[in-house]
């Protein structure tokens, strides 16, 4: 940590994505903790989640506009736009620049932390394992949906998430005999372009890969599927909230609970290094009827009875 507990520190809060930037600036002190919260996805259907942030501040006692200031700069769906964003966010006066995170990857892998329990460094954060959980996904859509052969799987090609994912599937797909094709998308128009090639390929279902984008995105992926009748599964319940038939994830208001919470510990003076990265343990089944009954799929008791929530 670059600077001891007496000083105003400047905290990046990391959200869906990793980037770097020096860990100290020299400069005039705010006159109150500014917090940068930078994300690569869509501000608007993200409020949810940013407000889950705020909950976990408030449990640290700080409020935003009372003790403290918070910068957001949203990427918008364009993670290519990320290491730009954080550098404006460095050129702000600060002291130091401690990271809070939220990444669905290794962070130990991806070079962002030494350990898990001993993170080392200038930066800790919550770990929410989506790309570990495609292929459980893909498992439970195949109980879900046991005739479909050919399952489609939508990825952004722009986030580094990506490759982990795709492998991860398609090593899951060969063990139970099914057949996945990869389509590709980065922003609202290709997401159209790809469910037409899913549907020009006669694709029996779909498990949507992880993405804050796609996430930005829930709606018209529950639409999309809907219209061409294509049993997809999610991996957060705001999906299946916004019509999509099933998710099965981590809980993504109590992850940014949490980055929230660490947020308040580090401008109380807590060093990064001393706190070890959380990993998301509680996942979340949830299975939306309507949108069952209205592309003709019965859902198997079994999978009825073992999910945590069924929308009625």
């Amino acid at each position: 940590m670059a600077s001891h507990i007496g000083r105003r520190k400047f905290l990046a809060t990391l959200v869906g994505g990793a980037a770097a930037w020096p860990l100290a600036a020299r400069a005039q002190q705010p006159a109150m903790p500014v917090i940068g919260f930078l994300s690569g996805a869509l501000s608007s259907p993200y409020a949810p989640f940013a407000a889950a942030y705020h909950s976990g501040l408030k449990e640290t006692g700080y409020v935003e506009g009372v003790n403290t200031a918070i910068e957001y700069r949203w990427a918008e769906g364009e993670v290519d736009r990320l290491p730009a964003l954080a550098a404006e966010l460095v050129r702000r006066q600060v002291a130091a620049i401690p990271i809070v995170f939220l990444v669905g990857e290794d962070p130990v892998k991806v070079g962002l932390v030494a350990s898990l329990p001993r993170p080392g460094g200038n930066a800790t954060g919550v770990n929410f394992l989506v790309v570990e959980l495609a292929s459980k996904q893909l498992g439970l859509l195949h109980e879900l949906v046991p005739t479909a052969v050919r399952v489609g799987l939508l990825v952004n090609p722009r986030i580094p998430q990506t490759e982990l994912a795709t492998r991860d599937v398609a090593a899951a797909a060969s063990a139970i005999g099914l057949q996945i094709e990869v389509v590709e998308a980065s922003d609202s128009r290709e997401i159209e372009a790809a469910f037409r090639t899913l549907v020009r390929n006669r694709a029996d279902a779909l498990v949507v890969g992880p993405d804050p984008f796609f996430v930005s995105r829930r709606l018209q992926l529950a639409t999309l599927a809907t219209r061409h009748a294509i049993p997809a599964v999610y991996n957060i319940r705001e999906y299946a909230e916004a019509g999509g038939l099933m998710s099965y994830g981590t809980s993504q208001t109590e992850t940014y609970r949490q980055v929230g919470i660490y947020t308040g510990k580090i401008l109380k003076g807590a060093k990064p290094a001393d706190l070890p990265v959380v990993q998301s343990s509680k996942f979340e089944l949830v299975i939306n009827l309507p949108t069952a009954r209205a592309l003709g799929v019965e859902v198997p008791p079994t999978l009825l009875a073992r999910a945590d929530e069924v929308i009625e």
